[in-house]
């Protein structure tokens, strides 16, 4: 039985259609990354899954319980860890643990157990008396994902779990999450991050204007639709616009990115050049935010039928 299940999802607002008819399936102890841009859909498939907002349409299925039909099953197995951590700032660190675990069922006893447990696992208790706003960024968001483990779940879904986080932040994080899949336990998680994404995810579907562009391991999606390597193109004499004509006239995809002309290949292959002039060219591995750039573009929307 899988973790997480969704068939033909839809979520509309009126005439759009923030999620469009999606399916995809999250294995047990598998961690499972959304990732698109703004207004892809990924929050709202997230918030249907936590019961925070209805299904318009479709089924979507937790551990083999219907989300819409057992939302209070649904949520005895289930951790959410929003964008805003949502702590209060009047109680400890400890308390909004014990506190969290007092709501969803959790006598005095094993709630302070349980927090215990979270505190020591999240490297945490030596905070635990501490208020809130004491902490460091990373340490609140360390503390939010440890109270969405108070009740055991089965499946943890992170919104953007690192985002606004320093750098040695976000790897403490990211350290903490593998631990958690080391655990068995399942993640869903949305994130801007490439690099976060590449590092944690078994698997990632790409989204765009609520539909599933593709879906499969990070390496497998490199290789399909960046290739081995990618060039970086400078131009040094020679106008953009030339070079623009050159790589459309010889096939190939790319992407201007600031300064710089991104050129990728695909099913494995570089990219091969059109002979250029007034060009500085760097070559590199490719990488997934190659991958993102080729299918949720700009102008991808006119691309797709």
């Amino acid at each position: 039985m899988a973790a997480i299940e969704a068939r033909g999802l839809i979520k509309t607002f009126g005439s759009l259609r923030a999620v469009d008819g999606v399916s995809f399936q999250v294995e047990r102890g598998e961690t499972y990354g959304l990732l698109g841009p703004n207004g892809a859909g990924k929050t709202s498939i997230m918030r249907m899954l936590a019961g925070l907002s209805p299904i318009s349409g479709g089924e979507l299925f937790l551990s083999g319980l219907n989300v819409a039909e057992q939302p209070r099953a649904v949520r005895t197995r289930l951790g959410v860890v929003t964008q805003a951590d949502g702590l209060d700032g009047e109680l400890s660190v400890r308390q909004n643990l014990e506190v969290f675990g007092f709501l969803i069922g959790l006598s005095r006893r094993e709630a302070r157990a349980r927090a215990d447990e979270v505190l020591g696992f999240f490297r945490l208790r030596e905070r635990g008396n501490a208020e809130v706003d004491e902490l460091s960024g990373g340490m609140r968001r360390r503390l939010a994902i440890a109270r969405a483990l108070m009740g055991k779940p089965e499946v943890v879904v992170l919104d953007e779990p690192s985002t606004g986080l320093d750098p040695e932040s976000r790897i403490r994080v990211w350290e903490e999450l593998a631990e958690l899949k080391r655990a068995d336990v399942t993640l869903l998680m949305s994130t801007h991050y490439m690099d976060e994404a590449e590092t944690l995810c078994d698997r990632i579907a790409i989204m765009h204007s609520g539909r599933i562009l593709d879906e499969d391991t990070p390496p497998e999606l490199i290789r399909r639709h960046a290739g081995s390597a990618a060039l970086d193109l400078r131009p040094s004499g020679s106008s953009r616009a030339d070079i623009r004509d050159a790589l459309t006239n010889a096939g190939l995809r790319f992407r201007e990115v600031g300064a710089v002309i991104r050129v990728t290949g695909g099913n494995g292959a570089p990219p091969v050049l059109p002979p250029l002039e007034g060009v500085q060219v760097s070559e590199r591995a490719a990488n997934l935010e190659d991958v993102f750039l080729a299918l949720a573009g700009r102008g991808l929307q006119e691309e797709q039928p």
